[in-house]
């Protein structure tokens, strides 16, 4: 049975950083090596649902105005179709678009899945989030794929706690703005309580407003959270708040085999 995890990306030049943050994810790596691994990110969002079914996904440069070396990174891992068409069954009856051609692997996903898995050996498939969907949706969506679990399967989500681009510090040094310590920490508590409902609704004050501006860097979170099993743990794999307002909470739900 294999665990799932939430990995918090930031900003794209974590790709070529090397940080405490880029160091868990490569510790988790070297942790755990599952058959293939089931990307969920924030920088795929869709009208319904979609999963990349090509053998050979391209490496997807969504971002403007960084170094011409982040631009240069390939990661060049395969694809798995027969995964994907196992995602596409286990979440019938929702109608789920297999994507051979227009997507691939964006940002979110391979900034981080280069520290993880630097060899890029092990196959990623990459599921949309469905925008038209709220986050209970999104959560009882995710469900369904926990068979994947016991298949080898590592199922990811990539996006951020708190993520409000409009109040960034750009200052290296910029301590967490108030608002986005409060939430982290909310978070935090709910997820060494097992709180699902509190992470899948939460309480609607300024903290949250400002921390989740808009879902889709919140949603990831719920896909992984959902494989977490009864009297399954929790693990906190590394926490922090970058430039005053990013969140980089990363978590892991389930044992490592």
């Amino acid at each position: 049975m294999f665990p799932s995890i939430f990995l918090a990306h930031g900003s794209p030049m974590n790709a070529l950083a090397e940080n405490r943050y880029t160091r868990a994810w490569r510790a988790f790596g070297e942790r755990v090596r599952p058959r293939a691994v089931l990307a969920v990110s924030a920088h795929w969002v869709t009208r319904g649902t979609e999963v990349t079914a090509m053998e050979h996904p391209r490496t997807i440069h969504d971002f403007g105005g960084f170094p011409r070396a982040l631009f240069e990174v390939e990661y060049p891992a395969p694809g798995d179709p027969q995964l994907a068409q196992r995602v596409r069954e286990l979440l019938s009856p929702t109608q789920v678009v297999l994507d051979q051609d227009q997507w691939g692997l964006d940002h979110g996903t391979w900034s981080v899945l280069r520290h993880v898995y630097p060899r890029a050996d092990i196959p990623v498939v990459q599921l949309s989030l469905d925008g038209a969907l709220s986050a209970r949706e999104h959560y009882e969506l995710a469900r369904r794929l926990h068979p994947l679990r016991e298949e080898g399967v590592l199922i990811a989500g990539f996006g951020n706690v708190v993520h409000n681009l409009r109040r960034l510090d750009w200052n290296e040094n910029a301590p967490p703005a108030p608002w986005a310590e409060h939430f982290n920490s909310r978070v935090d508590n709910a997820l060494r309580a097992r709180d699902h409902a509190a992470l899948i609704d939460p309480v609607d004050d300024e903290a949250t407003q400002l921390s989740v501006p808009t879902p889709e860097h919140y949603w990831p979170l719920l896909y992984a959270l959902a494989q977490q099993g009864e009297g399954e743990p929790a693990e906190i794999l590394i926490d922090g708040i970058e430039h005053a307002g990013i969140g980089m909470l990363s978590a892991i739900f389930g044992n490592s085999p």
